[in-house]
């Protein structure tokens, strides 16, 4: 199970198939088998080349890609196998998305885009937006907070991102490249962010990352080759 008791695990991955097929027809095996697991606390760092499937990886354990066969559990809940209601619930609550591109809704202000969780789990407007205002004081960006996204640098604009996904308070942090598009200075801000909400609420981060100082902050790294995991 790659370092972690399979009792003590919060995330458990089990044989996690997925293909897709190309223009051509051929079925292209992109995860052919995935077996990792991570407990409450840790950060997990996955390493892999361009195109070995970290991103395909993370959006199945997110459910935004089904899985084509294996299991997904958190903390006991059965992810692959559940019902459309309960896996859009997940991802509202349980699971916090960090993308490469921050997938920021440009006509919003940033408080306005931290609190779009919210929003869409029914908490009311005033309440949104006041723990929206208090996600970004936490990754700095008070004063930001009802500037519009296209005022932002990039590495502000990654931070709201951040906000957003912590907004809820998820048990997982799924993050793809979070500093990919950042100077060294601000990627390391980020990966401070995401240690630090980790020990917080003993949640778990896996994040995909070709960043070798990222990764080495994590607890384990485990590289994806060829549609496997191992240690790295």
């Amino acid at each position: 199970m790659n370092g972690v008791d399979k009792k003590q695990a919060g995330l458990i991955v089990e044989d996690l198939r997925k293909s897709f097929s190309s223009p051509s027809g051929e079925k292209l095996e992109v995860l052919r088998g995935v077996f990792l697991s991570a407990g409450p606390g840790e950060m997990l760092a996955i390493r892999g080349a361009s195109g070995a499937g970290k991103s395909t990886l993370l959006h199945t354990i997110g459910t935004l890609e089904a899985a084509d066969a294996g299991v997904i559990k958190l903390e006991g809940f059965a992810i692959t196998g559940s019902n459309r209601t309960a896996l859009a619930r997940y991802r509202n609550r349980d699971v916090g998305f960090v993308f490469q591109f921050h997938h920021l809704l440009p006509d919003f202000t940033a408080v306005e885009n931290v609190a779009l969780p919210l929003s869409i789990g029914r908490v009311g407007l005033r309440a949104s937006l006041e723990r929206a205002s208090d996600a970004l004081e936490k990754v700095g960006l008070a004063e930001r907070a009802n500037h519009p996204i296209g005022h932002l640098s990039g590495g502000e604009q990654q931070r709201v991102a951040v906000a957003r996904a912590l907004i809820q308070e998820p048990r997982l942090v799924l993050a793809d490249e979070p500093t990919g598009n950042l100077d060294e200075a601000t990627g390391e801000q980020i990966g401070l962010l995401l240690n630090d909400y980790r020990r917080r609420h003993n949640a778990i981060v896996v994040l995909a990352t070709h960043n070798a100082r990222l990764a080495e902050s994590c607890d384990r790294t485990l590289m994806l080759e060829e549609g496997i995991v191992s240690r790295g």
